[in-house]
């Protein structure tokens, strides 16, 4: 039996909340955090200041980023029993499992994680905003065999996470760069794993529930697993001479090409243009290396073949180049791309539950009915 209902599939088009954290206008091409587009943000702001921002709903003044910045290197470190747990993890894990399991047993070890008023949920944030860095580098010196290195609290967000991956101190231009990754990472409206947190608070669940729950829907490829298959088929692609044959063949096979399209955008997705910008001076500095050029070739096809449909290169697209020159193995862009967005599933979560209500949607029934019981022995 099948309702007479439309049904608006993965949710396209519907709305069921209100925000004034980030607008998007995918026609044009346009993201804007507080009504201030992004372009501006990733040349003028950081990391810190943005979360802030998203947390507070408004630009902060002066004391109020120095106190969120001292708050926030006064939580870097993470306890020595999550250190223990995470050194004990099997070799080869998934980064993306690792972090989500190392995040939920944060949780085990916050006392106030199951305190859910506004005080609390913005306490908790700033602790998983502060942690979420130091987690992902002591998991991928972990997994790598290395000695876990201590946060230091005279660096930036990025420059000290940085720090604690690689083990050595970043350029003020490396630490700059990622940090501008990290803007444009940070929020991008209701995308799957964002919707997927305010989901499970409005259950009135705890943060760390939330942000675990966000973590499993991020970890999928067609969320924020698609910089690291960008990665993977550059090196598939090998050379700038054979990636219009490559693309062109995927497309004919009318496969998917990672990295290009985006549900929302109809126009150049405005984070691929800056980060763009950024690989390119990357490239430079290395006499052009060899996966922008293979991403130069790659736009160029797409454009050409499928620009007139509103397809074109997203973040992802550029994002991995940027990462592999920081140091960063392709099997942690999405992780990263979890310690940017944090700030973003933290902000909206703590907005949505300010005026909660329990999702609770409803699906168009298509199965039979007047339909009865049989007995086991009459069923053939």
């Amino acid at each position: 039996m099948t309702q007479n209902q439309d049904i608006a599939k993965g949710l396209e088009g519907v709305r069921f909340t209100e925000s004034k954290l980030t607008f998007i206008n995918g026609q044009e091409g346009i993201l804007t955090h507080l009504g201030i587009p992004i372009q501006e943000w990733a040349e003028s702001s950081t990391f810190e200041e943005l979360s802030l921002a998203l947390l507070l709903g408004r630009l902060p003044n002066a004391q109020e980023l120095a106190e969120f910045d001292a708050e926030l290197k006064a939580n870097r470190e993470i306890p020595a029993q999550l250190q223990d747990m995470i050194r004990g993890m099997p070799q080869g894990a998934v980064p993306m499992q690792a972090l989500r399991t190392a995040v939920s047993y944060l949780g085990l070890l916050d006392a106030q994680s199951e305190d859910i008023t506004p005080e609390a949920r913005r306490a908790i944030s700033v602790r998983l905003i502060a942690q979420m860095s130091t987690i992902i580098a002591a998991i991928q010196r972990a997994q790598s065999g290395k000695d876990i290195v201590a946060p230091r609290a005279d660096l930036t967000h990025a420059g000290n996470f940085l720090y604690m991956l690689n083990g050595t101190e970043p350029t003020t231009e490396q630490a700059r760069l990622f940090d501008i990754a990290l803007i444009l990472h940070v929020d991008h409206g209701m995308n799957a794993s964002t919707f997927t947190a305010i989901a499970t608070s409005s259950t009135l669940s705890d943060m760390y529930s939330a942000m675990t729950s966000a973590i499993g829907a991020l970890k999928g490829p067609l969320h924020g697993g698609a910089n690291e298959q960008v990665m993977v088929m550059l090196d598939e692609v090998g050379s700038p001479e054979k990636a219009a044959d490559y693309i062109n063949q995927k497309l004919d096979n009318k496969e998917k090409i990672m990295g290009v399209g985006h549900r929302v955008y109809k126009n150049f997705d405005p984070r691929s243009r800056v980060l763009r910008d950024y690989a390119a001076l990357v490239a430079d500095k290395e006499g052009k290396s060899t996966y922008y050029q293979i991403l130069e070739q790659i736009e160029k096809t797409v454009v050409e073949r499928l620009g007139d449909r509103g397809i074109y290169p997203n973040v992802d697209f550029y994002s991995g180049t940027v990462y592999t020159d920081l140091g960063i193995q392709k099997e942690y862009f999405t992780p990263i791309f979890a310690l940017a967005r944090i700030s973003g599933w933290c902000a909206s979560v703590i907005e949505y539950t300010a005026d909660n209500r329990l999702l609770r949607p409803s699906s168009v029934y298509t199965g039979e009915s007047d339909a009865h019981y049989v007995p086991m022995q009459d069923r053939q």
